[in-house]
């Protein structure tokens, strides 16, 4: 229903604007249409390729973290998608994720370097689950359709206003002869350029906030776990760092608030995301780990009218779903080497994507080359051994 409304307001916005400066309703109707078709078709075929370059997302391999790996794998299972979605990191300090891609076979999971770190078993698991479910729920398609739809609005607005300004309003026949007529359409066409990208606006925020509830309690389900993802959002909401390759657009793929810094309030309607303590006070509040002990929670936080579609219930049926135990790893307090091994598997992560070499010294040390690097030996700093370097592939080396 949301997107049938922006949908309306994009039409009317080329019905009154047709009128004013073509005489006819139709061409204002086609131009918006042939605005929206074409950046459908780029987003559609290109929109996961344009997210991930602008995020700096690099695709990793099984071998690069069998941790993340069997993690996505797992939630692939539980999800039931039929395709294992690729697998990018984002080399950034911030506590970010996302999902990308227009069909379930044509996937990507997408997480931030710091969330890597971060994170024990479960907790990653909680936003893996979360993600995997915006892919399984195609959110990610919906997503795309609402953020075109969105832009299509803008644009059309924009140059809209910047042509009547410069070219002046109203001067074709029909509306400099039609009267009171004449002046009402123009009304309506400048109101309409005005208000139309504000509402849009705010039903594009509508409904992301909307999708982050049914991804939320889909988590819970695959996982079995709520906890996880309650205990990943505290941490990602008292982490003021905001991921470097973000942008308005951009900003409802991600888990939480990209932008959000600590202290700031998210309950308002231009927010791309639920408040993180609202998120995280339904999950601790599930009695079990189905959509319908979701649905309960969240009438019981929120009251009045539930979230979850009434068709996902029905699929959900009346049956329990007990929640699981916590992994090993989920301790009130967790352990430093188990911090410290995360650390180390992260940054080793981060060297290989960014082509470092790796070149372990007879004393125990860990030598990091960066690529092109001039000589074809190093010295230990710690040993004072001299260490020769043997490139993996020869397009790293010195001199091609």
């Amino acid at each position: 229903m949301l997107v049938v409304l922006m949908g309306a307001l994009l039409l009317a916005l080329g019905y009154f604007l047709g009128l004013i400066f073509f005489d006819s309703a139709v061409g204002g109707v086609v131009i918006a249409l042939i605005i929206w078709g074409v950046m459908n078709l780029v987003a559609f075929f290109q929109g996961d390729s344009i997210l991930l370059g602008i995020s700096g997302a690099r695709k990793i391999k099984p071998s690069d973290n069998p941790r993340l790996y069997n993690i996505v794998e797992e939630m692939k299972i539980a999800s039931g998608l039929e395709k294992m979605p690729d697998i990018y990191i984002i080399d950034d300090p911030a506590l970010n994720a996302f999902a990308t891609g227009r069909s379930p076979n044509r996937a990507s999971v997408a997480i931030t370097s710091g969330l890597l770190q971060k994170l024990n078993r479960d907790e990653l698991q909680g936003v893996i689950g979360h993600e995997i479910a915006h892919i399984k729920n195609r959110d990610v398609l919906l997503m795309v359709m609402v953020s075109v739809l969105l832009g299509s609005i803008v644009i059309l607005a924009w140059y809209a206003s910047r042509f009547m300004f410069f070219a002046g309003a109203g001067r074709r026949s029909s509306v400099r002869g039609g009267g009171q007529l004449g002046i009402i359409i123009i009304l309506v066409g400048v109101v309409l350029m005005i208000l139309a990208p504000i509402a849009a606006q705010l039903i594009y925020y509508a409904v992301s906030r909307k999708r982050e509830y049914l991804a939320d309690a889909s988590s819970a389900l695959y996982t079995r776990y709520p906890e996880g993802l309650a205990s990943a959002l505290e941490k990602l909401a008292t982490s003021g760092t905001g991921v470097r390759g973000a942008n308005k657009a951009t900003a409802p793929m991600y888990i939480v608030n990209p932008f959000r810094k600590k202290g700031i309030s998210l309950q308002s309607l231009t927010s791309t995301h639920p408040p993180v303590a609202e998120r995280v006070r339904i999950l601790r509040a599930m009695g079990g780990a189905s959509l319908t002990d979701y649905e309960q929670a969240y009438r019981q936080a929120k009251g009045g009218v539930g979230v979850i579609p009434a068709t996902a219930l029905a699929l959900d049926g009346a049956k329990p779903m007990a929640l699981r135990a916590p992994s090993a790893e989920a301790k009130p307090v967790e352990d430093f080497p188990q911090r410290i091994e995360r650390a180390r598997e992260t940054s080793g992560l981060v060297w290989r994507l960014n082509n470092y070499e790796t070149i372990p010294c007879d004393c125990g040390t860990t030598l990091r080359i960066p690529p092109n690097f001039p000589l074809p030996t190093i010295k230990c700093p710690h040993c004072g051994k001299i260490n020769y370097i043997v490139y993996r592939s020869q397009s790293l080396a010195p001199n091609g």
